[in-house]
């Protein structure tokens, strides 16, 4: 099809690609500034000279120098020449530090860092197909039970038991209950501390997140929780049949090798009065439908450098974050679930909590 050369179209295009770099910049720095203080420090001094702020952080002053140098221009903190002193204004602090969550958005600009350190994989994966496994990622687990514990601890007994019928009456009185892709079992341990009377098991493909999940277990003198590495490509047949009243799955089933084993497997696994409750991304299975997502380019990142990567180095579908809800509700059906309720949080524009009935 022929088309003419819009100078001015391409001169605004260049513009946003411009921005783009410095937003990237700006997104690698904000991560810096999370693992490192900088923005808590920053916030709790009000106004600081660089010298101040490296002293009372325990870092060097040519870095933070440097670091203030990006947050300035970027517009993250504010700066007066006159004085040499650094500012992080409290609208900007209420998104930035760690004071602030569930709303630090910090926390989530460690995925820039994270997943980019497996470029060079990723870029192989394009020329040869395959995808990165598990392992190659050094940092997933440490970033995504901070990023857990904003969206999902945070709200856990004041939002999201509450959208299970029952539930939490339930685990008051004592059963069974579930989570898959546990990672470090962060909710499993807070559910069962919170309800001793229930007994809990989380599993994970990786044996180091599952270490850690116990050795918490065990430091907390929780005798009702075990953690077990497994392999969740087969759970279709090896589930143990209505063994559980509450089935859980946080932001776990679009990464593995085979979700439509795990889903009948937890189906397999319900019993005839459980209920399962799945979060997992929010989005629409096609993309022009996630034009106007607040999350889209970041999403599809992620998806990209991570959550289709790893199920593909399993020789799995691939499935990717961005599966999205028409998607969910298919895989659901064909698992053998006949009702499927969606629930979003005001708190969270990332993820849906499907509340799925056997």
């Amino acid at each position: 099809m022929a088309t003419t050369y819009d100078a001015d179209r391409a001169e605004a295009f260049a513009g946003r690609m411009l921005e783009t770099l410095n937003s990237a910049a700006i997104a690698v720095l904000m991560s810096v500034g999370h693992r490192t203080g900088l923005f808590d420090t920053l916030a709790e001094l009000d106004t600081t000279t660089s010298h101040d702020l490296a002293e009372a952080a325990g870092l060097n002053e040519r870095y933070v120098r440097e670091w203030l140098g990006a947050m300035t221009t970027g517009r993250v903190v504010e700066y007066e020449p006159t004085t040499g002193m650094y500012h992080l204004p409290p609208e900007h602090a209420s998104w930035l530090t760690r004071a602030a969550a569930p709303d630090n958005l910090a926390v989530t600009a460690q995925w820039i860092p994270t997943l980019a350190a497996v470029e060079d994989d990723i870029v192989e994966c394009f020329e040869k197909g395959g995808g990165v496994p598990y392992e190659r990622f050094g940092r997933f687990h440490d970033v995504m039970a901070e990023e857990s514990a904003q969206t999902v601890l945070s709200v856990l007994f004041s939002h999201i038991l509450p959208l299970v019928p029952g539930a939490e009456a339930k685990l008051e009185s004592g059963i069974s209950a579930m989570d898959l892709g546990c990672g470090r079992g962060r909710a499993l341990l807070m559910l069962a501390e919170r309800f001793p009377a229930s007994s809990f098991v989380g599993y994970d493909l990786s044996t180091e997140a599952v270490a850690d999940a116990g050795e918490q277990a065990a430091a907390r003198g929780l005798e009702n929780v075990r953690f077990e590495a497994r392999d969740l490509s087969t759970f279709d047949v090896d589930a143990e049949p209505e063994a559980f009243e509450l089935v859980m799955t946080f932001d776990a089933v679009h990464d593995q090798a085979r979700p439509l084993a795990m889903l009948r497997g937890i189906r397999r696994s319900l019993a005839s009065n459980g209920l399962y409750l799945m979060q997992d991304i929010q989005g629409s299975s096609h993309v022009h439908q996630n034009m106007d997502h607040p999350g889209g380019p970041l999403l599809y990142m992620i998806s990209c450098m991570h959550c289709m990567t790893v199920s593909l180095a399993q020789g799995g579908d691939g499935l990717g974050a961005m599966w999205g809800e028409e998607k969910a509700r298919e895989l659901l059906a064909e698992a053998g679930f006949t009702s499927v309720d969606v629930h979003l949080l005001e708190h969270d524009p990332f993820n849906a909590y499907f509340v799925v009935h056997p």
